[in-house]
């Protein structure tokens, strides 16, 4: 027989109430990368699918319940979104979203050895510069609040998108 954990409804800690100067800090960074990545002409759909695939591998559900509900109120499909761990065997991503994917990838396994050059030379046939930057920052900003949610046992559900403007 296997038993399972129940599902956690409680946050292990309050980070934002005991350290408020340090969550405001990482609120600046992520809306820092969200600009640069404005100004790269980097769009915010790719951005969430960086989130999401960083996210799964982390395994922290709290920002998977934030940026798949996020995506999805940017008209993100159900298919991809259910397809993005596997998006290497679907016809479902174009050339410039595999190229983020890949690099969100190898920014988030950096211990399992560099980002490898062959990844970043398929970044930057698709993105230049400011672009590849942006994706970076995307990737290492989720890979932070994944740690951050995932420590503090932060409790999915409650976020509800922005409205679109």
């Amino acid at each position: 027989m296997t038993t399972t954990t129940p599902a956690r409804t409680t946050a292990r800690l309050d980070l934002k109430g005991l350290a408020p100067e340090v969550s405001a800090a990482m609120g600046e960074l992520h809306r820092a990368a969200v600009r640069a990545a404005r100004a790269a002409g980097v769009e915010p759909e790719l951005l969430e699918l960086v989130r999401i695939r960083a996210s799964q591998l982390n395994g922290c559900a709290f920002c998977l319940d934030m940026h798949t509900k996020d995506a999805r109120a940017q008209g993100e499909s159900e298919q991809r979104m259910h397809t993005l761990g596997a998006w290497r065997e679907t016809p479902f991503f174009t050339e410039r979203e595999r190229a983020a994917l890949a690099l969100a990838e190898a920014v988030t396994s950096v211990q399992d050895g560099q980002v490898p050059d062959e990844v970043y030379a398929a970044a930057r046939e698709v993105f230049d510069e400011p672009q590849v930057t942006a994706v970076i920052w995307a990737a290492v900003v989720i890979n932070a609040c994944n740690r951050t949610a995932i420590s503090a046992r932060m409790v999915p559900g409650a976020h509800q998108p922005a409205p679109r403007s």
